[in-house]
């Protein structure tokens, strides 16, 4: 599948360590207002140093789902409750 984000694949983007370790899902993306940042969390609640910067390439290469959410813009996220559910995408 073609790398479909309209931000260069080697954009730097936040993920939690429960996914950058493979433990856990992307079940919460966040495309932050302020500063256009993507996030692709857990769902779970985490400490600041959990957080770790990767490429928005390695992100969607470990799980292309998240290529649906290329349009989303700034000052929204995206969530679900499994890795089989649909996005449901809000303004936040």
């Amino acid at each position: 599948m073609e790398f479909p984000f309209y931000d260069s694949p080697d954009t730097a983007t936040i993920i939690c360590c429960h996914i950058l370790e493979r433990q856990a899902p992307i079940l919460y993306v966040s495309h932050d207002e302020d500063d256009g940042m993507w996030q692709f969390l857990c769902g779970e609640t985490h400490e600041t140093d959990e957080a770790k910067l990767v490429s928005l390439k390695w992100v969607f290469d470990l799980d292309n789902s998240v290529s649906t959410l290329k349009d989303m813009p700034c000052g929204y996220y995206a969530e679900r409750k499994t890795q089989n559910d649909d996005w449901i995408i809000r303004k936040r």
